[in-house]
């Protein structure tokens, strides 16, 4: 189970919960940024599950980039890398809907031998059995997919056709919506072995000491990742996954 996380609070409590890796992003308000090295060494002093870390610069679902866009991702990564990431997620997409191969190449040189996670671009891929290959070609060591629909259970159908593609070849990883209610049922429909969650929950402050707060409106909300939640998950997969009560069919 893989959470993304963009705070220390979350990071601990994606830890605590049973998570396997974290994925590292700064505003996840914004579908995830690139985090600073800060926030990178003390999840890393924190933690001893791997730590990989978003490379994006902006927000906008287009992930089109200019070169001068990729080069400071470029230096974000050489950062980053020193830093101590244990790899990186990343994805690009040219302005007709297809991979990055040139963009790509450039941020996998700088990343190489860590793995790295070709992100949600690849579901506004205009043609996602195209990009599989490609991505395949170019290193990536998964894909972060909702199966081209706005939750991964909706896309259970193309998930599940993508991890037979696949072949082994790479890690398909479902990945939006996902929680302690459908995970099994991912699960048992695709046989996925990571899946990618938030587990988060509104943070209302019970400290009646604090006073350098104000009540928050609906778009203000903070929202933290949920020992419990990230533990539920955990448990229904790894049941599942060990009681191989399920038969897939492609």
């Amino acid at each position: 189970m893989e959470v993304c996380v963009d705070s220390v609070e979350s990071a601990l409590n994606a830890y605590h919960g049973g998570a396997s890796r974290l994925e590292l992003c700064a505003a996840l308000s914004e579908g995830g940024l690139t985090p600073t090295p800060g926030l990178l060494r003390i999840v890393k002093s924190i933690v001893t599950i791997p730590v990989f870390v978003m490379l994006r610069l902006r927000a906008g679902g287009d992930f089109v980039y200019t070169q001068q866009e990729i080069e400071v991702m470029k230096n974000d990564a050489t950062v980053l890398k020193d830093w101590g990431a244990d790899g990186f997620v990343f994805g690009a997409l040219t302005p007709s809907g297809s991979v990055d191969e040139k963009a790509c190449r450039e941020i996998m040189n700088i990343v190489s031998p860590m793995p790295i996670t070709f992100h949600r671009a690849f579901d506004v891929c205009i043609d996602v059995h195209e990009a599989l290959p490609v991505i395949i070609k170019l290193g990536f060591s998964r894909i972060l997919t909702s199966g081209q629909e706005l939750s991964a259970e909706k896309g259970i159908s193309l998930i599940k056709k993508l991890i037979s593609s696949a072949n082994g070849q790479i890690i398909i990883m479902p990945g939006a919506g996902i929680t302690k209610d459908n995970v099994g049922e991912i699960l048992r429909q695709t046989g996925a072995v990571e899946f990618h969650a938030s587990a988060k929950i509104s943070k209302v402050n019970n400290d009646s000491s604090n006073k350098c707060t104000k009540d928050f409106s609906r778009e203000e909300m903070m929202y933290v990742t949920s020992v419990d939640l990230v533990k539920e998950m955990v448990k229904v997969a790894n049941e599942l996954w060990s009681s191989r009560k399920w038969e897939i069919n492609v």
